[in-house]
């Protein structure tokens, strides 16, 4: 087993499997000249709505571009320029989406498993909506119950959790389907989930350019194609099977760390039914030591996030934690390990058992 090789993504794998299905499904839309927003784009919104026990999907370019049409459509709403809370780690697209929709940022430290810590929360005045992030696939679910979200607004950057919580949103979401999310496209990808019918209008106006409403009001062309569509519908009749896999895989993974002391899990016994596995990350003081070591064995890893949003130059100027926080002692120290469904029962073992030989 020395000689095996553990990508970090199942990328390849997966297009082996699905080759013919997707190369069908493609050469189905290109013989048919309608490329954009036809019926395969409604059916996948569709499902999305659906999958999501919303209403209403709008499919657009990016994850991104979906949470920046929400953050645009909540900004209306306000005379003044709003302050979203957001968490320290996740990727800087999130924040990156309220800043050109024209907020102000407050960052928030994370609790242990390195999503917003709502206790923080009560410090923090002048806040108009709470942008939450589950980070690594957690769900959001738990950490919203309280009295916060009886007041605020909830938007979801979905882009790593959707898939949890049998999908119920708790607020207007944005998801995407970058090439390394569980339900992934060959390219970018996104879509907002709402049950609000006026930001469903907004999301269609704005990924058209302002067609959707005969140009009244202006917009940009963020649609995904027909293409895009009918191989992410081919996808779709596999994501409960594959959902399943990364289920299992992190179950046996977690219960074999508990061997070493040396590793915490970010996936466990209290968050494991509510996660959907996007990452699968451990937390340990050896951290460089061990991917050093496990790219030696042939484990590709990964970390994820290396630097705290509010240690990075962009957003020091915003409220945040300070250089002790929890956020930036996971940021040090956390590690993730390649997971996906195509990881075959020799590879599976391979990862865990290397990780443990290496700490």
């Amino acid at each position: 087993m020395s000689g095996l090789t553990v990508p970090f993504t199942g990328l390849q794998k997966q297009y082996n499997n699905l080759r013919t299905e997707i190369l069908d499904a493609t050469d189905t839309v290109l013989r048919s000249g309608s490329l954009m927003s036809g019926n395969y784009t409604y059916e996948f919104e569709d499902w999305l709505a659906r999958r999501n026990h919303q209403p209403y999907a709008v499919t657009c370019h990016s994850g991104t571009q979906a949470l920046e049409i929400i953050a645009e459509w909540y900004r209306t709403g306000w005379n003044t320029t709003p302050t979203v809370a957001v968490p320290t780690l996740t990727y800087p697209a999130t924040l990156n989406a309220f800043v050109r929709a024209g907020w102000n940022l407050h960052i928030v430290d994370t609790d242990r498993y390195g999503v917003m810590d709502m206790t923080k929360l009560a410090h923090v005045a002048d806040i108009h909506a709470i942008c939450s992030v589950g980070l690594y696939g957690q769900s959001v679910q738990r950490m919203m119950q309280n009295l916060w979200t009886l007041t605020h607004p909830v938007i979801e950057d979905g882009a790593q959790h959707w898939l949890s919580n049998d999908c119920k949103r708790i607020g207007d979401c944005a998801i995407s389907f970058d090439p390394t999310k569980n339900l992934a496209n060959y390219g970018n990808g996104g879509a907002v989930i709402t049950a609000n019918r006026e930001l469903m209008e907004f999301a269609r106006n704005w990924v058209s350019n302002g067609k959707h409403t005969k140009h009244a009001e202006t917009g940009t062309n963020s649609r995904i194609s027909e293409t895009d569509s009918a191989q992410m519908l081919v996808k779709t009749r596999y994501i409960d099977q594959w959902q399943q896999r990364r289920r299992t895989i992190a179950q046996h993974w977690m219960e074999m760390l508990k061997q070493n002391p040396d590793i915490t899990c970010l996936i466990d016994d209290t968050n494991f039914d509510q996660h959907c596995f996007h990452k699968f990350v451990i937390h340990t003081d050896k951290r460089d030591i061990l991917q050093r070591n496990l790219a030696l064995r042939g484990v590709e890893t990964k970390v994820h996030y290396a630097t705290p949003m509010h240690e990075l130059p962009a957003y020091q100027h915003y409220p945040g934690p300070d250089l002790l926080s929890a956020g930036s002692s996971l940021a040090r120290r956390c590690l993730s390990l390649p997971i996906y469904p195509e990881l075959t029962d020799l590879e599976v073992e391979y990862v865990i058992d290397s990780v443990l030989d290496c700490v």
